[in-house]
Parts: C-alpha cells; sequence; structure tokens
C-alpha cells in the first residue's frame, strides 16, 4: 500500500469540482453507475438531504453527488425537503441521470432556509468544471468547508491478493460539532474495486467504526453526517488488504479532521489497550478525548494524570486502579507518569519535568494500559481552546 495524488480522483472514471462564493460552496462528484454504500448520523433531528440520500441509496446504485457548505438545510420542514430534491434533480438533469441516483449533502447553519438562487448557481459553476484530476478533487474539499482551515483529501493504491492493483481517494468536511455516533461529518470515498453494494457496506461500517467513529471534537453530532463511498458494479473482490486500505486511507482523514479542530492548537492521539473487550478500549480512548477537563490540560500543557485516569473510570469501562498505567509520548520521547497504580511524575521529578515538556508539542499521544486483557482500541480529538469559545459563540451571527 502507497500514498497516491489524486483524491477523489485517484479513481479514473471519477470527475470532481467545487464552486464557493461568500459564505456559500457546492462540490460535485459524478462517478457514473457506481455502487454505494452510506453510513449517516443517527441524531433524531435529521436534515433534509439526509432524508433525501437514504432514499437515493436505498438500491445501492448511486451517479452523482451535490454537497453544499453555509447552510445544513436542517429543521426546515417539507421545503427544505423540496429544496434539496431541486438541487437533486438539478445535478440529474445536467448530467443526464436519473435523479433519484444523486445524493445530496449539507453543511453550516441549522434552522434557515436554504438561499436556493445562490446555491443554484453555484451548482452550475461547478457542473461546468467538472474534471478528474488532483485539482478538482481539491477543489471539491474547499467547497464543503464550513470552519475548517484547510481543504482534506487522500489516497492509496494498494494490490488485492489477486494482484489487481486499486486506488481509494476520499475527502472530508469536519471541524466542530463533531463526536462519535455512526458517522462524524461529510466524507466522500471512491475506489476503482468492483464491489457488490452489501460487501460495500460490511467494509465501510467496519471502517468507520475504527477510525470516523472514534474523533471527537467537542462532543456534540451534527444533524448532517454522512459518509458515501462508491465503487465499481461487481462483487466478491473486496479482502483484507482492500480492507486495511480503507481503514488507513479514513484513519489518515480522521487524524486531518481532529487536527483542525475548531480552535485546535494540539492534536492527541490516545490508544487503550489491556482491555477486558474491545466496547471497554473503545469507550475508555473516546472517553478520554470527549472530556473536557483532558481538552482544557492539554491546552494549558498540563500533565494532569488524574483527569485522564477520572475519565476512564466513569467512561463504563472495566478498570483497577491499582492496574492502570498512563504515558505521554511526542514523536521522540516518553513519560511513565503511572505505573500500574503508582504515581511517577510527582512534584520535583524527572518524569514530571519531561511530561511538562511533552505537552507543549502540537501532538500528543496518551496511551492507557488497563493491564486486563488483550483489546485496545485508539481514539483521536483536540485541546478546548479560546478560541473554540469565541468562534462557536459567533457562528450564526
Amino acid at each position: 500500500m502507497k500514498t497516491i495524488e489524486g483524491g477523489l480522483c485517484a479513481v479514473d472514471n471519477v470527475k470532481a469540482a467545487g464552486a464557493c462564493e461568500d459564505n456559500y460552496g457546492v462540490a460535485i462528484i459524478h462517478y457514473p453507475n457506481s455502487n454505494v454504500a452510506a453510513v449517516f448520523t443517527s441524531n433524531k433531528v435529521q436534515a433534509a438531504p439526509i432524508i433525501i440520500t437514504k432514499k437515493a441509496v436505498e438500491n445501492g446504485k448511486l451517479s452523482a453527488i451535490v454537497a453544499n457548505s453555509g447552510n445544513a438545510n436542517c429543521f426546515t420542514g417539507m421545503k427544505g425537503v423540496e429544496n434539496a430534491e431541486l438541487m437533486a434533480s438539478q445535478v440529474a438533469e445536467n448530467l443526464n441521470i436519473l435523479q433519484e441516483d444523486v445524493a445530496v449533502a449539507s453543511t453550516g447553519i441549522i434552522g434557515r432556509q436554504l438561499p436556493l438562487g445562490e446555491i443554484s448557481k453555484l451548482i452550475d459553476d461547478s457542473l461546468r468544471r467538472l474534471n478528474n484530476s488532483s485539482k478538482a478533487s481539491r477543489s471539491a474539499a474547499e467547497a464543503i468547508m464550513t470552519t475548517d482551515t484547510y481543504p482534506k483529501q487522500y489516497a492509496v493504491e494498494t494490490t488485492l491478493k489477486n494482484g489487481q492493483k486499486i486506488c481509494i481517494g476520499g475527502i472530508i468536511k469536519g471541524s466542530g460539532m463533531i463526536a462519535p455516533n455512526t458517522a462524524t461529518m461529510l466524507s466522500f470515498i471512491t475506489t476503482d474495486i468492483e464491489a457488490s453494494p452489501e460487501e460495500l457496506e460490511k467494509a465501510l461500517k467496519k471502517a468507520v467504526d475504527k477510525t470516523f467513529n472514534m474523533v471527537v471534537i467537542d462532543g456534540d453530532e451534527s444533524t448532517n453526517d454522512i459518509v458515501l463511498m462508491m465503487s465499481r458494479p461487481g462483487q466478491g473482490k473486496i479482502d483484507e488488504n482492500f480492507q486495511e486500505a480503507l481503514e488507513y486511507l479514513c484513519s489518515q482523514l480522521s487524524k486531518m479532521m481532529a487536527q483542525d479542530g475548531e480552535g485546535a492548537t494540539k492534536f492527541m492521539e490516545v490508544e487503550v489497550k489491556g482491555a477486558e473487550t474491545m466496547e471497554d478500549a473503545k469507550l475508555a480512548a473516546k472517553s478520554i478525548v470527549t472530556s473536557p477537563l483532558v481538552k482544557t490540560a492539554l491546552f494549558g500543557a498540563d500533565p494532569n494524570w488524574g483527569r485522564i485516569i477520572a475519565a476512564v473510570g466513569y467512561s463504563g469501562a472495566n478498570m483497577d486502579p491499582d492496574t492502570i498505567s498512563v504515558r505521554l509520548e511526542d514523536k521522540e520521547r516518553s513519560a511513565n507518569i503511572v505505573d500500574h497504580g503508582k504515581v511517577m511524575a510527582f512534584e520535583g521529578t524527572e518524569e514530571l519535568e519531561l511530561a511538562e515538556s511533552i505537552m507543549e508539542r502540537e501532538e500528543i499521544k496518551i496511551t492507557v494500559d488497563l493491564a486486563l486483557g488483550k483489546y485496545a482500541a485508539t481514539s483521536y480529538g483536540c485541546d478546548l481552546s479560546y478560541d473554540y469559545v469565541r468562534i462557536n459563540s459567533e457562528y450564526s451571527t
């Protein structure tokens, strides 16, 4: 497996484009007659585009995606559904495809009607720019940004066990209102593997569970979250090599999203190992990255092991205070701050000085060993800064 250029357009038959004006953007992805799998938010308040797209992917077929930023088209009643349908209709008519083969996605402010005139103009602009290139994929990634600070795309190439080389590419939008539960943001993935919708769904859900579902920015789950993966029609080609490459791609996109969390100054990777069950490992890892106290300690460069231990303790995971160990790491150094229940980094120790120095870094890994079993899980997150409060206090104004 290797990283390649191209993002979505690393797949030959995929065209993409994006257009932006003022506070709005539109991205279009065209992958004719593809098979599709999707994962949606579990929030009980679901945006109009989620309603439309769930219907579009029911038969496992798709030809295009249209996504807008600047307006979530959520909590907008039947008018919102009609506007989402009009977005799909405009794309379908121009690409000469069926309207029911167009997925719709939106991101932005909740509770305001979609400015259909502006969005329609941007759809036309994007349709004129459709092409297969890394630049086209990047423009699509740019068009769906809201509070993101940079466009996020990635692509990999791997060789299947039968010797066939395949590509997987993706873009992602996500910076705030992200929490682990089903999906976590807007993400669109393309691949040239031949697979059935059922095989795609199984592979996607497994990858999402290990990666996107393990990202926490602020603990809020959006109403618009969606992950869509499109492939060539066929079946029987997905194997362990493809699954590994898909999970790697999703993990890289997940890390980008966590690093670009709203107001973030630091990125944290949390690995919990030695858990009795996989569920325990996930619960503990996500509890740590979700904790406001851990996140503010990260921002303040405070190696506060007590907050980490406490987050594990209330996570619901089985743990023993006498066996737990906690380690802080940067790319070069490691500090054991708790060792089998014994505090190592107390006042005046070299271990505390090292831990404080590590916490000053922009990327920090927290490893927790529960020493109770064989299961491990990794979660991704960021600190909680003054800027997060500023960005979200001004979001709708």
